[in-house]
């Protein structure tokens, strides 16, 4: 028999835990679509692709209110049934991850909290157990609101957390835990810090021997690059030994089609430069355009960098500039990083010596009529600011509706 202590401890850290990971994907839900692609295209079932987003919304707000019913202890008997189905379907689903490592990072707490495969087992292994109690004794969790609150509560929840999520969907996630949130410094975040030890790899020499025709293998240390009257260089290769620090940007490269590699150039420019990012032009909505590209004549005007950025085709390039008579030129990057950098295809990033002073949507690319006569800087700075004041506005009116809901409806106990 265990005691009421652990039955509470488990329900409530199962229910922390689902939250935590049902809020941290619902306000990404395009990065949870792009963790489902990869996982179909790595199980070889990329007719799935149509329902990942589908499935970003759906399990993220099946969490989010797993979690809140566990731990605020609403019909606990009968969702108790859902966390014991979500961990007995992704524990063995994490150790074939694990075993096969075919996507090196779950996602199951999005970019909060990256966690290796191997890591993601043993702590669904953890979840499983407390699980376990928590269905086993179910009916013994008796909860303090009457079922008129409990329905109320776990609807305005999930009402919530879908408003939360179709909001972040269609502009950005108001919480960025990437390396390419605002104010970040993106050649800081690919710098290797001091005293962190690179990949070490071992490299394998073949050298050919002259007189026997005989090729042998040498190492760095040993390898006859004096003796070339006996030996000559045949081939090379190199192996893994050991793993070393993996700096948060590390693929990142942008080139130019005339001038090659400026991706330095970019990042030490002490002026702004406005980087348009598309993905897929091809995909991206076009309705965003007309507004980037008078951005781009206002950039031009006032002596800004404007570039856009994609993983195109120079084929598909030529023919969407043309088709939207775009004034920019588009420079060619990783998909992955610009999936990464910015959560809207299209959108805007404006930098300046490499930090990011803000990051747009395509529903919302500034107006030009608003930076005409301000500092680029100085807008950011005060759009970032009433954003802010009104996520602080939205915060507390939930919980009025938290309070209202949770207070006034508490069983009075029967004498």
């Amino acid at each position: 028999m265990i005691s009421k202590f652990i039955q509470n401890l488990c329900r409530i850290v199962v229910g922390i835990v689902f939250i935590y990971s049902g809020f941290v994907k619902g306000i990404d839900p395009l990065g949870s679509d792009y963790k489902f692609t990869d996982y179909f295209n790595a199980f070889g079932m990329s007719w799935m692709n149509a329902t990942t987003l589908f499935f970003s919304f759906a399990l993220s707000l099946a969490e989010f209110l797993i979690g809140i019913a566990l731990l605020f202890n609403l019909w606990v008997s009968r969702l108790a049934w859902g966390a014991l189905l979500f961990m007995t379907f992704f524990t063995p689903l994490t150790l074939a991850l694990a075993l096969t490592n075919p996507v090196s990072d779950c996602g199951c707490f999005g970019d909060a909290l990256v966690l290796t495969n191997w890591q993601t087992f043993w702590k669904n292994i953890v979840l499983l157990l407390f699980a376990i109690v928590v269905f086993v004794y179910r009916e013994k969790y008796k909860p303090q609101l009457t079922p008129l609150g409990q329905f109320s509560m776990l609807v305005l929840a999930g009402a919530g957390m879908l408003c939360l999520s179709v909001y972040c969907y269609r502009h950005l996630p108001v919480i960025d835990f990437r390396p390419y949130a605002i104010g970040k410094n993106i050649a800081e975040g690919m710098r290797l810090p001091e005293g962190a030890e690179p990949d070490q790899y071992e490299v394998t020499l073949k050298y050919k021997n002259r007189q026997t025709g005989e090729i042998q293998s040498f190492t760095e240390e040993n390898y006859p690059w004096q003796d070339t009257v006996n030996w000559e260089y045949e081939s090379s290769s190199e192996r893994l030994v050991k793993k070393g620090y993996i700096t948060p940007i590390h693929d990142l490269v942008i080139e130019h089609p005339e001038l090659g590699n400026i991706t330095e150039e970019i990042l030490e420019d002490d002026n702004y430069t406005i980087l348009a990012v598309a993905y897929n032009i091809n995909k991206s909505d076009a309705d965003a355009q007309p507004a980037l590209n008078r951005l781009a004549n206002l950039a031009r005007e006032k002596g800004y960098r404007f570039y856009g950025l994609t993983s195109s085709s120079r084929k598909d390039i030529q023919a969407y500039r043309t088709r939207h008579h775009v004034p920019y030129e588009f420079c060619a990057a990783d998909e992955i990083q610009l999936k990464t950098m910015l959560r809207s295809n299209p959108g805007v990033i404006i930098l300046r010596q490499g930090t990011i002073l803000d990051k747009r949507a395509g529903k919302d690319i500034p107006d030009i009529k608003d930076l005409k006569d301000t500092d680029l800087a100085a807008y950011c700075l005060q759009s970032q600011q009433e954003m802010q004041r009104n996520y602080l506005v939205y915060s507390f009116i939930l919980l009025f509706f938290v309070a209202y809901l949770l207070f006034p409806r508490i069983k009075k106990r029967r004498n």
